[in-house]
């Protein structure tokens, strides 16, 4: 998979990141904490729970398949009133698998986007 649109990362001028190696950096700086979708909320382990105005939206970045145009995805980098970073990744398209009306879209159109070009962790 390759990235496009405007938040494309480039690892030197002319090759682009792939969603494998965003997730290996986000390992490796130890920012691979996944927020996953349960009952409404966004939940990251440990118990921990989080409504749409306890996060922000850091980083996008969006991905599509280069042979198969619906195998696509988007990455968000998330953090929380907490401190805590991490990440949630929607398919979208033939792949999308959300069967619950909407909530997750729903859930994440409310979370405030925050560009923050200068955080040199996202820099590959």
């Amino acid at each position: 998979m390759q990235t496009t649109m405007e938040n494309t990362v480039t690892e030197t001028n002319d090759k682009m990141a792939t969603l494998s190696q965003i997730m290996e950096k986000l390992r490796v700086k130890k920012l691979d904490n996944e927020f996953r979708w349960e009952a409404g909320q966004f939940t990251a382990g440990k118990g921990k729970t989080y409504n749409a105005e306890d996060l922000a939206i850091i980083k996008t970045f969006r991905f599509e398949g280069d042979s198969n145009p619906s195998d696509s995805s988007i990455l968000y980098i998330i953090e929380a009133n907490d401190g805590l970073i991490g990440y949630s990744i929607d398919s979208y398209g033939v792949y999308c698998n959300h069967e619950d009306g909407g909530g997750y879209d729903n859930f994440i159109r409310k979370i405030n986007v925050e560009a923050r070009e200068e955080q040199l962790f996202f820099e590959l």
